[in-house]
């Protein structure tokens, strides 16, 4: 049976847990730099800076959704999803789509006009499912980054 709640600040441990298993699936774990600190400060703080789901299929952990607010000049007040994840082991009984939606009506609650994200080229899986959702695809934008010594040398030229 699938159930699907608010993650609180004792589920930090099992957030980044499930955000190294992505990054994993993404093939990018050396890429994690988000501490359970992190995310207990950041998300269950006095201002946090996103929300999370966890779903439960039978008791267990199975996935999450994890979303934040989000501006379009061009659209209005939305969401972006930043990630979400399904454990190998519990995929195909709907629990994705389960989360998806459970985000949806978060978004139609608070008036939120759109569902924004990002998804690997090559994850055929969530593409499918994106489409059959009736998702939009931006295939003429590139996301883009600017981390780490590039932030640093950019914010020095304010000075």
């Amino acid at each position: 049976m699938l159930t699907i709640r608010d993650a609180t600040i004792a589920d930090a441990a099992l957030i980044r847990r499930l955000i190294w298993e992505l990054a994993e699936f993404e093939r990018e774990p050396d890429a994690v730099r988000t501490t359970e600190a992190d995310i207990a400060r950041d998300g269950f703080g006095a201002n946090p800076e996103f929300r999370a789901l966890i779903a439960e299929w039978d008791g267990q952990p199975a996935g999450f959704a994890l979303f934040f607010s989000y501006y379009s000049t061009w659209r209005g007040a939305g969401f972006y999803l930043e990630d979400l994840f399904i454990r190998p082991e519990f995929r195909g009984h709907g629990i994705g789509t389960a989360l998806f939606a459970r985000v949806a009506r978060t978004a139609e609650d608070e008036n939120r006009r759109f569902i924004k994200w990002a998804v690997l080229d090559w994850n055929r899986r969530a593409i499918e499912m994106y489409q059959a959702l009736g998702s939009e695809f931006l295939d003429g934008w590139r996301d883009v980054l600017l981390s780490g010594d590039s932030l640093r040398k950019l914010a020095e030229k304010d000075s």
